[in-house]
């Protein structure tokens, strides 16, 4: 057993204190970026915002919406071949990840598709990404796809990311039980306080020349500041984009107040909604890690994207930050809800 005293942040834990600017309008703000990875033998340039891969998030719509914007969708795994071919031949492919676990049948099904047409991006999920057998499929996965940008994860401790980089990963997905309808760390104990967590992986990740996603813990535009201030080069989102027309959720019908409210539905891919709907309910060694509730209807994706751009570009002005590269360099965090009110970054 041992205890780490080092004192641990989430996004609620800070604000970002303001710095002299001499930009004179929000549009002056840069918000797109241009990435180069340490194994992937092309770029991307966009808005590294990612729209989860759970099945009612990362849907061909919402990568349709999003990369009008230049931001990014991992889709589902639940994609049959033949969808996924006819997708990966559309322009708005350009802005999505092909997400796979470490199940044979998700490996055959990239095969699959990669023969009829390119898979640039590919996200590799698993819930717990700290078993060997998830490290050996980096391996493979890079071996076998030696130009694509790979994403994986999910992990939070530095040693980890190190670990996966060098298996061949260019992107970190850094978050474990932070999302809003995962119970992880109520059901197990296991976590790590988020913005805690990407600083200390992308300043791991970043030595290798590697790259962090923030995923989960974002539910305000200035927690995707606090990401990317953090360090964090892309920041993927769940909760912040459930209930919009895009969505694959089912709408409901709520009383609230005497009067009938639209709503959607969203879960976690670990709740036993999703279980039910993919695997045929919860195995018997395995216990449901997420939940299921109903969000507001929020119409288009499109204007929440514009508000989270308009964030970005307002606190990009309060601290003197161009172009978001300079987010992080930018940044001073000051703790507001922890014990001792002191600067941290």
């Amino acid at each position: 057993m041992h205890i780490e005293t080092d004192l641990k942040l989430d996004f609620r834990d800070v604000l970002i204190r303001p710095k002299r600017s001499v930009l004179t309008s929000r549009s002056e703000a840069q918000i797109t970026r241009t990435f180069r990875f340490r194994h992937a033998t092309t770029g991307w340039t966009g808005l590294p915002l990612i729209a989860s891969n759970m099945d009612t998030i990362g849907t061909f719509q919402m990568a349709a919406s999003l990369s009008q914007s230049q931001a990014l969708v991992a889709l589902h795994k639940y994609y049959s071949a033949s969808d996924l071919i006819e997708f990966f031949g559309s322009e708005a492919s350009r802005y999505a990840f092909f997400t796979i676990g470490t199940s044979s049948d998700d490996w055959q099904k990239l095969v699959q598709v990669k023969r009829q047409v390119a898979v640039p991006m590919i996200n590799i999920d698993v819930a717990n990404g700290y078993t060997q057998q998830f490290l050996d499929a980096v391996v493979k996965l890079r071996d076998e796809n030696p130009q694509a940008i790979i994403m994986a994860g999910t992990v939070v401790t530095a040693e980890m990311t190190e670990a996966l980089i060098i298996a061949g990963a260019d992107i970190i997905r850094v978050g474990i039980g932070s999302g809003s309808v995962c119970t992880t760390r109520d059901l197990t104990g296991v976590g790590f306080p988020q913005l805690s967590a990407v600083i200390e992986c992308a300043d791991a990740a970043h030595g290798l020349k590697g790259h962090v996603c923030s995923d989960g813990g974002c539910v305000v535009p200035g927690d995707i500041v606090k990401a990317i201030g953090g360090g964090a080069d892309f920041v993927m989102l769940g909760s912040m984009l459930a209930g919009h027309a895009e969505c694959a959720g089912e709408i409901v019908h709520e009383s609230v107040d005497g009067r009938q409210v639209q709503k959607m539905v969203f879960y976690g891919m670990s709740s036993e909604t999703a279980m039910n709907k993919h695997h045929g309910g919860v195995a018997e060694y395995r216990a449901a890690e997420g939940k299921t509730v109903t969000v507001p209807y929020k119409g288009e994706v499109k204007d929440t994207i514009n508000a989270i751009s308009g964030g970005l570009r307002s606190a990009m002005t309060y601290i003197g930050a161009e172009h978001l590269k300079e987010v992080t360099k930018r940044t001073t965090f000051i703790m507001v809800n922890a014990q001792r009110n002191t600067v941290y970054g």
